[in-house]
């Protein structure tokens, strides 16, 4: 069910984030400690996303464990900034592999990530995917249920609806066709994180000049708290707002 994290904040190396913590996202791909029934190792490719000095969205997938790739923590180590956006890949029984699979989806300045899962795919989700124009599905990154939510996020992202807006519609539409999808939605532009916790794990830690966001905490006892089942967070480096995701009541799903 993969594992994600972003981080806005001072600038640091990217090794600080994901591969030097007590519980690092690197850590997680082997040893995951709440996949909540959704397989045991993320072991089907990694990507990265960031901004560089001058601001530019710079990207770093592979379809490998994160394990295996021995440029990584030169890379890692050599390369910093203030706002991050990384995921570990467990992939789908009956859903391809492959780099293009892997998160962070990007479209410019936006990086995305989801875990979790559309059951039935993809008959479940046939309907939502016609509201795409034909040109969008077959520019699709691939043939998964997370590039399709990063195609209809991206939609209204590009019509001008808000972060939150498009993940929390988005969410709604799913869950409306598929009440027992899990969603944890990660977005950010480098200037603000939206996530959504939707039966899956994520905690956040927030201080006065930074924030990170994470599938697990990197560390116990280190200011993390969880973040509460079927809410949407929005934060920026220095504001965090964690409100419920009221969905009318024929999208109840699993408790």
């Amino acid at each position: 069910m993969c594992r994600h994290l972003a981080y806005l904040g001072p600038s640091v190396p990217l090794a600080d984030l994901i591969l030097d913590q007590p519980h690092s996202l690197y850590q997680q791909s082997w040893a995951p400690a709440d996949m909540r029934g959704g397989g045991t190792v993320n072991a089907d490719g990694f990507g990265i996303g960031w901004y560089d000095a001058a601001g530019e969205a710079v990207r770093y997938r592979r379809d490998v464990p994160i394990w295996s790739d021995q440029n990584l923590p030169g890379l890692a180590r050599s390369i910093h900034s203030g706002a991050v956006l990384a995921a570990v890949r467990n992939g789908t029984t009956g859903m391809p592999p492959g780099e293009a699979a892997c998160a962070p989806f990007q479209d410019g300045a936006w990086f995305f990530s989801h875990n979790g899962i559309v059951r039935g795919w993809p008959d479940s989700v046939g309907k939502l995917a016609e509201t795409l124009p034909a040109t969008e599905l077959m520019r699709l990154d691939a043939p998964t249920d997370s590039a399709l939510l990063w195609a209809l996020i991206r939609q209204r992202l590009r019509a001008g609806a808000t972060a939150a807006v498009a993940v929390s519609e988005v969410l709604a539409e799913v869950v409306a066709v598929d009440p027992w999808a899990r969603l944890n939605f990660l977005l950010t532009d480098g200037q603000q994180i939206v996530a959504t916790s939707w039966t899956h794990a994520l905690s956040v830690k927030a201080t006065a000049d930074s924030v990170a966001v994470s599938s697990e905490p990197w560390a116990l006892a280190d200011g993390w708290e969880p973040v509460p089942d079927r809410s949407l967070l929005v934060a920026t480096k220095t504001s965090l707002a964690v409100t419920p995701l009221v969905l009318d009541d024929s999208m109840e799903g699993p408790q």
